[in-house]
């Protein structure tokens, strides 16, 4: 007979989770109680990539004239357009992710899922209908939301999640952004683009104050911000706010929070905008879950602990993805992994999650791609290391399309020239970070990738090069 697995949550952990069981001839009932393609594709990764491609677009037309081409007319962005075609991008990629599951046999059941007891899963329909479900394995991959701040909570029309964001009918005149982290330099940028006046409040002394990201990165991100004329408040945090007159006045204090030992004093303590947008973190979708009735804890603030191969505490019982919090990575495409390898391990099999070579891709303006150690991080395991730099304008690609700011940092490790960790800044740095991955995944050295013809001219180039001045042969660099 075969094994009966359950798969609570359709994200991209879950619904890769549930085909790979499939694959394996389990038994497989996926349970999703909103939409299949979880936050990723509905609330996070792919409709922020859809506004950010307008905003790009809409950028070259405001200076088309440098790209040879005459624009006759006012050019203006339509919210309601641009609402409408991400709308429509969802349902199909939705729809594709429901027919995959059909054609591999997986039962979709689209309701919230509670656990009754140990093997027992009961589903609640929207009309309240109930239906128990029996399984041999289980794998929870529900994910989170947006943080609710209990000192300035979401009320979706003045105080914002970064799903509000991505709902707007209009573009408001003013947005402040609470955390430079990944979401909100993401939104910062594309809101931007569109024609809002920006504000970012950071607790901490740099944006993107993330272990995986090198300073450098940091250092060129601010300054292209202020290019754009986004204001930035690193080492400072909301204390409060309050509405008067349709606009959010913002009080700020310096940050408790901030690794800057000499934090400079605030300029203003009170600014105001249109709306304002929360977005510093994720809350646990693990409570009304049932989990106490098979006796599996949570953490405090709800995460679920998982060992190596994602089996929790509790036998039989897996967790993939985002619930498990900011102790693992969470990203969508480690989700998906963690889904594989969850799904393997339920099958009988054995296999190991290893976080060792995660790639990450931060789609801001010019785009960030990371992978490896940061040129603090290694110093700070022990290692020797040498770090090596080359600005993307020294490529004939880049001249060519009008992108000139960036940067491409490699870090090796002295003794060896084993490559550490590269730190992409510049046009499509989320696509030309592949080839660092595979570089560190299998051990290479800065040799092998210098010593690696790269096609003229190209963007990839950038690795030749960084490469090339890591081995003491720089050419353009």
């Amino acid at each position: 007979m075969a094994t009966k697995i359950i798969v609570i949550g359709g994200g991209p952990g879950g619904y890769i989770s549930a085909l790979r069981a499939a694959a394996l001839g389990g038994d497989v009932t996926l349970i999703e109680k909103e939409n299949l393609g979880g936050t990723c594709l509905n609330w996070g990764c792919i409709p922020s990539k859809i506004m950010k491609n307008s905003a790009d677009i809409f950028l070259k037309f405001l200076k088309a004239d440098k790209f040879g081409i005459k624009v006759q007319g006012s050019v203006s962005p339509d919210m309601t357009a641009l609402m409408e075609k991400k709308d429509k991008i969802l349902e199909i990629q939705r729809k594709g992710i429901a027919s995959l599951l059909q054609k591999n046999g997986i039962d979709v059941e689209m309701g919230k899922a509670v656990l009754k007891s140990l093997k027992t899963v009961e589903v609640i329909f929207d009309d309240s209908k109930k239906k128990e479900f029996d399984y041999d394995k289980l794998i929870l991959a529900t994910g989170t939301k947006p943080l609710n701040v209990a000192d300035f909570p979401f009320d979706h029309y003045h105080i914002l999640s970064s799903n509000d964001l991505l709902q707007l009918d209009n573009i408001p005149k003013s947005i402040v952004i609470v955390g430079g982290g990944v979401i909100g330099c993401e939104f910062a940028f594309i809101f931007s683009a569109l024609g809002s006046k920006m504000t970012i409040v950071e607790a901490m002394s740099r944006l993107l104050p993330l272990p995986s990201v090198d300073e450098d990165c940091s250092k060129l991100l601010l300054r292209e911000m202020k290019k754009r004329k986004i204001t930035v408040f690193c080492d400072t945090i909301v204390k409060s706010s309050n509405i008067k007159d349709d606009q959010v006045s913002i009080h700020l204090e310096l940050s408790p929070f901030t690794d800057n030992p000499k934090p400079k004093k605030l300029k203003t303590h009170v600014i105001e905008a249109q709306k304002m947008a929360v977005c510093i973190g994720r809350s646990a979708l693990s409570s009304h879950l049932g989990l106490e009735n098979i006796s599996l804890k949570t953490t405090p603030q709800g995460w679920i602990d998982a060992d190596e191969h994602l089996a929790t505490s509790v036998k039989g019982v897996y967790a993939i993805g985002d619930i498990l919090g900011p102790q693992k990575v969470m990203l969508a495409h480690v989700a998906s992994h963690e889904g594989i390898i969850a799904a393997q391990n339920a099958m009988g099999k054995v296999s190991t999650m290893n976080y060792d070579v995660i790639p990450g891709a931060i789609f801001t303006m010019p785009e960030i791609g990371t992978v490896g150690l940061s040129e603090t991080e290694a110093q700070k395991r022990g290692y020797e290391v040498e770090a090596f730099s080359v600005n993307f304008r020294t490529l004939g690609k880049a001249q060519a399309i009008d992108e000139l700011a960036g940067t491409a940092k490699m870090i090796v490790e002295k003794k060896s020239n084993k490559i550490l960790g590269v730190h992409l800044i510049g046009a499509h740095a989320t696509d030309l970070i592949a080839e660092a991955t595979l570089a560190i995944q299998k051990g290479l050295t800065a040799e092998d990738i210098a010593h690696t013809i790269h096609a003229h001219p190209t963007l990839a180039e950038i690795m030749g090069e960084v490469s090339l001045k890591a081995i003491g042969t720089p050419i353009h660099s």
